[in-house]
């Protein structure tokens, strides 16, 4: 499939269905394809080096030049945070409502492509045509500024892309969600909606985030000594609920961690929050008595270089949690942090801080739609197919559930690479594409089960073995091998001097035509060294063979 014809509608996920992360949608019509998110997720303990990871855009890459414009839901690093570093290979339009695009110039900024990389910004409730697409965005409320939902338009119907979204009747920041322009869509009618999955299993609504701020002001109010409070710096409506608790509590707000900073920034540029609380930066608040200050910190996630982690080791620079002190977490742990997390906070605990989370008490609502939500939009948009994304595969699974019993015609699960036609006819995945992952390695982006990464991670289980052997002409010994073991338990040098026995021992077994073949020499020295250190250890180091010949 290279060509979408003129009497089909395509659907395709490369990243986000199938995992919650890395959103990479794409649409096919009339020859060409439109493109909706493009995110990043975050490695984890077995990606050793590796902090962001993206959807390999191979396929579509292929395709650039019928890419009409890539459209970006809303500001989350989960939708946007990949496009500074695959526009490259894209070379397409951007276009976002201000907020989103506020957040993109910044990285932009700092990526040195402010300049290349042509945004628009879309108003909200915009209209715009990248043809053959005509595009529609709608209001959402989630948990970030400005989140939108698509409407794309095409002569064989009309798809509801939802982005990721919630039901809040009291948001506190931004706008409501546009229920009438819902329902006005399914009434026009809708072919298919592609939906957020994430809370799927969740009974009832997400809940508001006008309860948490009052939850928070009461838990702020009878607290002594210092109060660090961690949460999503995207969540602004949150940031604000707790700089206004401070303020209740007679506390001096502290925003610490640049991303806060930074998201701040954005929101006032586009005219939100200008009414926020005055805060100090962490150098002032660092002289405050503990009873006056109040931190707002990065680092819900056990982030190691975010503002939390480094109060929780000791190693910020200005700010200090001890003993009496309270570090309060307001936010849910994404799946796959738990580890991180847990460390992040028994470090705190360690040093005397009582440490509160959303299970100790009520300060954290979802930005995602529970099942009542699912139900209600769906009685609202009506569509005739229903395709969950942004989930696990289980969460896709019982989504399809939930739309067959909401009475929706037809559901379709369909993983990252499944190129789903949803028109003409049924619904039906009717070829799959190579999908992968990239990592950000550094400065550059390298495929996530490429040579570099896969080495690192042989190199973090079993660690690392080198071998120099010095040889004539004739492949004889001229001087003792030199054998180097990292991350290879050795104290007492048994084991290298196991491997150098071993290896003197293979270059005498190899016969003279042998040992005049540098690549034989070094595959057999190698698989000698990887049999002694497994018979010692159990482990297959990474081996390196260097022949020195003289």
């Amino acid at each position: 499939m290279t060509v979408p014809s003129d009497d089909e509608l395509l659907f395709l996920a490369l990243g986000g269905a199938g995992e919650i992360g890395m959103n990479l949608n794409l649409y096919g019509h009339a020859g060409k394809w439109l493109m909706v998110d493009l995110g990043i997720a975050f490695g984890d303990d077995s990606m050793p080096g590796v902090e962001v990871i993206m959807p390999d855009p191979s396929f579509i890459e292929e395709r650039h030049r019928d890419l009409v414009g890539i459209v970006l839901t809303h500001a989350h690093e989960d939708h946007l945070g990949a496009v500074a570093d695959l526009w490259p290979r894209l070379k397409a339009p951007v276009y976002a409502t201000p907020f989103a695009a506020s957040v993109l110039r910044r990285k932009l900024i700092q990526a040195g492509l402010v300049d290349d990389v042509p945004v628009t910004e879309i108003p909200l409730r915009g209209k715009f045509r990248l043809a053959p697409f005509d595009l529609e965005m709608i209001t959402m409320t989630h948990s970030i500024l400005e989140p939108n939902a698509v409407a794309v338009r095409t002569k064989l119907g009309t798809v509801f892309h939802t982005g990721d979204w919630k039901i809040d009747p009291e948001p506190l920041l931004g706008e409501l969600t546009d229920e009438a322009m819902l329902k006005r869509i399914g009434d026009e009618g809708v072919l298919a909606m592609v939906c957020d999955s994430t809370n799927v299993f969740v009974e009832g609504e997400a809940g508001s985030e006008a309860k948490v701020r009052t939850n928070l002001r009461k838990l702020v109010k009878g607290r002594k000594g210092r109060i660090a409070i961690s949460c999503f710096a995207s969540n602004l409506a949150r940031v604000e609920s707790i700089a206004l608790a401070a303020v209740a509590a007679g506390r001096h707000p502290v925003l610490s961690g640049p991303a806060l900073l930074r998201m701040v920034e954005a929101a006032q540029e586009c005219g939100y929050l200008l009414d926020f609380p005055e805060h100090i930066s962490p150098q002032d608040g660092a002289y405050l008595p503990r009873d006056k200050v109040l931190y707002i910190c990065t680092g819900s996630q056990g982030e190691m270089r975010a503002s939390m982690a480094k109060i929780a080791n000791d190693e910020h620079r200005d700010l200090v949690l001890e003993e009496g002190d309270t570090a309060i977490f307001s936010s849910r742990v994404i799946p796959g942090n738990e580890r991180s997390v847990g460390r992040l906070q028994n470090a705190l605990m360690a040093r005397g801080v009582e440490v509160i989370t959303d299970r100790d008490a009520d300060i954290h609502v979802s930005g995602h739609p529970a099942r009542d939500e699912l139900a209600q939009v769906y009685h609202w948009v009506r569509p005739r197919i229903a395709v969950p994304v942004h989930g696990e595969v289980r969460h896709m699974v019982e989504h399809a559930a939930l739309a067959r019993a909401c009475q929706v015609p037809e559901a379709i699960v369909a993983p990252n690479g499944a190129l789903v036609r949803l028109a003409p006819g049924p619904a039906t995945i009717i070829d799959h594409v190579p999908t992968g992952r990239l990592a950000r390695d550094g400065d550059g982006v390298v495929p996530l089960d490429g040579v570099a990464l896969r080495d690192r991670r042989k190199i973090l289980w079993n660690g690392a073995a080198a071998a120099t052997l010095v040889v004539n002409g004739k492949g004889m010994a001229v001087a003792p091998p030199k054998v180097s073991l990292r991350g290879i338990e050795d104290e007492d040098g048994t084991l290298a001097e196991a491997v150098v026995a071993g290896l003197k021992e293979m270059l005498a077994d190899l016969s003279a035509a042998e040992r005049r073949d540098d690549g034989r020499i070094e595959e057999a020295a190698r698989q000698a060294v990887r049999r002694i250190v497994r018979a010692h250890l159990g482990k297959k180091p990474l081996t390196d063979v260097h022949i020195v010949r003289i």
